[in-house]
This record gives structure tokens, C-alpha cells and sequence, in this order.
């Protein structure tokens, strides 16, 4: 069966109140590379079927990969059976009422394959050479992907679609091993890589790494570009379940109870926000809920988004909010949304990285975060490392590469230190991008980034 029969056949087969079925289609292409050389490419293919069952207010969700025609019956029995056994679900509410189907609902799926990087690879082979001529290695991979998903229900929803999404990951090594730097891209398609221009900067940062200086801990201004400004922001947009905040359980829960929506987090009027339909990082404009959580319900699926303010001049708009929770907080519908999005004061050009590099007199410039986790979810305080080059800045020049450091900060709490904001531009978060890519970021100055303790990390 093609993905819209498969929906169509289980919805026929369920015998209860409501049901709720979604098909993932996948295909992936890769390229990995090692010492400049090409290691392995290949391609892959997987399917994934989620069958929603309601009885009364309970539900049986039941998912499966790779399930052939005659399995599933045997699928949507056990949804159905899962919903009849199970207690009333706090987050019931009647499905979302079908509104126009997708237009292209009924068209095949055309998977990724291998000649996606049909530009990407000579540009690659290029760079391969020149980090060879220059006495450099490179490392890494690219991976692009295509999931098709589909999601019809009992009430007649009908929607579909197509994500493309891929990410370059560069790492470059001196030919003694001791320097290492970084770089990543997110990209839809690879015709927007240049690799060459990776490549440089990566060289650029292996100098600087020539001249080596060991700072002690402490808190430093510091440079943190639009890569580890992501890390941060998704972790903090993660956080933000309006669930958590009723119940007193994060960051934005006010004192006294409710939530701290309305409230000023940022001194400069810095923005969040997620939009479907924002070109470069576009993302599905449905709510897709493969299980009910504290941000999610099953029974929202289908329901429209939009733009979606978060942090609006430095104020706190919204929460994730399922239609359930929004009953209980009294504030407005805001489902999550697949990218993330981040400016700065609005009015004349922001600078870019290198002019904020330029005007320091003296600070820390880092490549990216890693190993980053929780410590206290009442103030979102995270921990982590340095990784690929911290670099030392004085008088407008980067003098040398310093040690790693283990750092300790609250995204929400940097808001309000915030002291400059460049200029967004789309970047791949280090640490989260196994999970969540599309980000428009910019590069920020914190005048007292807290380097709590040295890491012998390199």
C-alpha cells in the first residue's frame, strides 16, 4: 500500500470513538570523510505507522516500522484495544475538524538519494586538497534527509509534509593532531554549501591556534557565535512547557503561582520565535503528536500554526502550550513549532561576528558548547564545555587559542546580560542537532560568561 492508502485502510479498520493515523516516510544520503579521503557514503529508507486509538477519553497509541500489508490489521486491533483498557486521558478533547486537505496529499513520495550532493561533492574533493596542500586534515560528514509525513483522522483531517533537511559537520586537525576547530552548516538541499569558505575559516582558526595561552577560570566577556547561541535557545525553548511553569516545575513558573508570560526577560529588545513558513528553515504548519506529553496531546494533531512570538523585545509572550494546558493557564493556543528563530534590537544594520570580534578590547571568542545538561530547572541552570577552540581577544585581534573551560549559565538569565546582538543568520547548533536543526541565529557579547572551572578537554 502507497503511505495515503495505508492511512485510509486504518482508519477504515478502527472500531472505536475516534482515531488518529500518521505515516513517516525517511530517506537519508550520506557522505563520511576521515584524513581528507572519502570513507563511506550509502543511502537508507524507513517507514514508520502510528495508529491513535480513542475510546470514551481513553487512548491506545500503538507505532510500528516497516509494517507490510497484512500486519496491519493486527496494528490497529491493538490501538483499539490499548484505548479501551486504558484510563480517561486528562488531555481529551474532541480531534480537530478537518479543513482542506493538503494539495499534494495524493502525489508520490520521492525520496533523497545520493545525488543531492552532485554540487556539494566536487566542492568537497576541493577542499580536500587544499587542506592537504596547506598541512591539514579533514573530518566529517554530511547527511541530508527527506521524511513525508501523513496524517488523516476520523474527522476527515487529510494533511502531508515533505521535510528536507541537512547538515554539514567540519572539523578540521593540524598534521600534528594538537589543533582542532570546527565548523557546521544546516542546509535544505546543499546548493547553498561553500565549502571553500568553510575551509578558510577553519584554516583561520588553526592559526590562531599556533599561539597557545592558559587563563584560569573566572568570568570573562565573551563572544558566543550564532552555533552555541542556538544550543542555548533550544534548551531554553524546550524547557518551556507551560505545564511546567503551572505546577511551579521550571524557570517561568511565577512566584506565588501561574506563569511568568508578560513578564520583561531581556534588557535589549531581543525577539524568539518559530514561523512554519520561514524561508531557509520552513517546517511542518500541523501539529504532528505521535504520543501525548507535558507540550504535547495526541488530540491536537492537525491543528494549524503560525508564526508563533515566544520572547517578543524582551518580553515573555508565550509557553508551549497544548489546547489542554491552555484551558488550564488561561493564556492562548501555542503548539510547538519545528524551528527557532532569534534577533535582535530592530532599526540599522547589526554587526557581524567579525566587527564585534574588532571592537573588543579584550574577551573570549568560542567556537561551540558540548555536553550540555541541566543542573536546577527552577532557574535552568546548564552546564558544559568548550570544545574546538576558545580564542583569546585583545584590541579588536584574536592573539591566541586558550584552554577549554566547563562553563555554568542560565540561557533565560543571559537574556538579561546580554550587553550586543549581532546579525541572525542560519547556523547549526553543535550539541542538539541530532534533534533539532533549523535555527536562525545571531552571535551575542556576554559581559560575564561564567568559565566556572578549566577543562582539560582538547
Amino acid at each position: 500500500m502507497t503511505p495515503q492508502e495505508m492511512v485510509e485502510r486504518a482508519l477504515e479498520l478502527s472500531r472505536n470513538d475516534g482515531c488518529v493515523v500518521l505515516v513517516d516516510e525517511g530517506s537519508t544520503a550520506n557522505l563520511r570523510f576521515a584524513g581528507n579521503t572519502l570513507t563511506t557514503n550509502g543511502v537508507a529508507r524507513s517507514s514508520r505507522l502510528t495508529v491513535i486509538s480513542i475510546a470514551g477519553r481513553g487512548v491506545g497509541v500503538v507505532s510500528r516500522a516497516a509494517v507490510r500489508d497484512e500486519q496491519l490489521a493486527d496494528v490497529v486491533a491493538a490501538a483499539d484495544a490499548a484505548a479501551r483498557d486504558a484510563q480517561p486521558a486528562e488531555d481529551a478533547r474532541p480531534l480537530v475538524e478537518a479543513g482542506p486537505a493538503s494539495p499534494h496529499w495524493g502525489e508520490d513520495v520521492r525520496p533523497t538519494d545520493i545525488g543531492v550532493f552532485e554540487g556539494f561533492a566536487p566542492a568537497l574533493g576541493e577542499a580536500f586538497s587544499a587542506a592537504e596542500a596547506g598541512g591539514r586534515r579533514l573530518y566529517g560528514f554530511a547527511e541530508h534527509s527527506l521524511t513525508s509525513t501523513f496524517l488523516g483522522t476520523s474527522t476527515g483531517v487529510r494533511l502531508r509534509h515533505d521535510q528536507p533537511t541537512g547538515r554539514l559537520e567540519l572539523n578540521a586537525k593540524s598534521g600534528d593532531l594538537k589543533r582542532s576547530a570546527w565548523t557546521g552548516v544546516s542546509t535544505q538541499d546543499f546548493t547553498d554549501v561553500d565549502v571553500a569558505a568553510l575551509g578558510s575559516s577553519l584554516a583561520q582558526r588553526l592559526e590562531w591556534a599556533k599561539t597557545r595561552v592558559d587563563l584560569p577560570a573566572g568570568r570573562y566577556e565573551t563572544l558566543l557565535p550564532p552555533s552555541a547561541v542556538a544550543d542555548l535557545m533550544i534548551y531554553m525553548f524546550w524547557s518551556s512547557g507551560a505545564r511546567d511553569a503551572l505546577d511551579g516545575r521550571s524557570v517561568f513558573a511565577k512566584p506565588g503561582g501561574g506563569t511568568r508570560v508578560g513578564e520583561q526577560l531581556a534588557t535589549l529588545p531581543v525577539s524568539l520565535s518559530s514561523d512554519p513558513g520561514a524561508a531557509g528553515i520552513a517546517c511542518a504548519p500541523f501539529v504532528t503528536a505521535h504520543a501525548s506529553g507535558r507540550e504535547s496531546s495526541v488530540f491536537d494533531n492537525g491543528l494549524p500554526l503560525g508564526r508563533t512570538d515566544w520572547i517578543k523585545d524582551g518580553r515573555l509572550e508565550a509557553l508551549l502550550q497544548t489546547r489542554y494546558s491552555a484551558e488550564l493557564s488561561g493564556l492562548p493556543v501555542t503548539p510547538g513549532i519545528d524551528n527557532l528563530i532569534m534577533s535582535g534590537p530592530a532599526g540599522g544594520p547589526a554587526p557581524s561576528l567579525e566587527e564585534m570580534i574588532a571592537s573588543t578590547r579584550r574577551g573570549l571568542l568560542v567556537t561551540c558548547l558540548w555536553y550540555i545538561r541541566e543542573v536546577d530547572p527552577q532557574t535552568l541552570l546548564l552546564t558544559g564545555l568548550t570544545r574546538d577552540g576558545v580564542y583569546l581577544v585583545e584590541h579588536g585581534e584574536v592573539v591566541g587559542e586558550v584552554n577549554n573551560f566547563r562553563f555554568n549559565e542560565s540561557p533565560v538569565d543571559l537574556l538579561g546580560r546580554l550587553t550586543e546582538v549581532g546579525a541572525s543568520a542560519q547556523t547549526l547548533p553543535r550539541e542538539w542537532n541530532d534533534y533539532f536543526q533549523r535555527t536562525i541565529m545571531p552571535p551575542v557579547r556576554v559581559p560575564d560568561f561564567n568559565m566556572s572551572t578549566v577543562s582539560q578537554a582538547s
